[in-house]
């Protein structure tokens, strides 16, 4: 984790180099996701309800899976660009050195302009539970916390099988976003509105609705239970990052150089 960190701060300071164009980029990530916003609350205002979800309710979904992307997507970003690495024959490299290439791969980018659409998330989520009548103690405000968490847990799981796929087709796939981006953009909404078989792929394979859907009944009232029970659901995105890394180790004993 030294080692992290220190990639962490490299790229941190180089980024800063072009101050103007990092807070540019970090201003536009804030204001992008309001058209977003925008959009479902206009749905609301015209319908009312979605499937017995109001506007606050499905912004609060909203705001926790915006946070657990843009983390993901901040501190992952080594993994979503991961192609290049392969194609350029740099992976090659990173075999040789006598450190994780999991730790090399995540140190290899991080996009801190992300940040910026962690705050938008973050000013949603504020409104939002400013707004619902939710009796907080403490397994319920653990149980937010976690959703957050182990939610960037899962994109960054997802982040890993996709670039796993490099190892044998060398370009990343855009087939891979049904996944990354789909799976951000279904998981915003409670799951209970799609067809039954995308609420059992989305919680039995890809766990979304133990860290955002059945947690949030939760939060919400919807569901009655055990607190420390729907605490605990979240860390099924935990255990989701699993199998991803022995996928990923995988296809890393299955890696063929490109000869670059």
């Amino acid at each position: 984790m030294k080692l992290y960190f220190k990639y962490l701060s490299i790229i941190f300071k180089s980024q800063l180099q072009y101050r103007t164009s990092f807070w540019l980029l970090t201003f536009g990530q804030f204001f992008i996701p309001f058209s977003i916003l925008a959009a479902i609350y206009f749905k609301f205002e015209r319908f009312g309800q979605l499937q017995g979800w109001g506007f606050f309710e499905v912004a609060l979904c909203f705001s926790i899976i915006g946070m657990a992307y843009s983390l993901s997507e901040c501190f992952s970003r080594g993994f979503d660009l991961f192609s290049s690495l392969v194609a350029g024959g740099d992976f090659d490299r990173l075999l040789v050195r006598p450190r994780s290439t999991i730790v090399q791969v995540l140190g290899s980018k991080f996009e801190f302009t992300r940040l910026g659409r962690l705050i938008q998330s973050l000013i949603v989520l504020c409104w939002s539970l400013s707004q619902l009548p939710i009796v907080w103690n403490v397994p319920k405000a653990v149980t937010l916390v976690l959703m957050i968490l182990c939610g960037t847990l899962i994109f960054t799981g997802i982040f890993m099988l996709t670039a796993t796929l490099c190892f044998w087709t060398i370009q990343g796939l855009e087939i891979a976003n049904i996944l990354t981006d789909g799976g951000r953009e279904m998981a915003q909404y409670p799951l209970n509105i799609y067809q039954r078989w995308v609420t059992v792929f989305f919680t039995f394979i890809i766990p979304f609705g133990c860290v955002s859907y059945l947690p949030l009944m939760h939060l919400l009232g919807k569901a009655e239970g055990s607190d420390v029970l729907y605490m605990l659901m979240p860390l099924a995105g935990a255990l989701f990052l699993v199998p991803c890394l022995l996928v990923w180790q995988i296809g890393v004993r299955h890696y063929r150089s490109t000869g670059s």
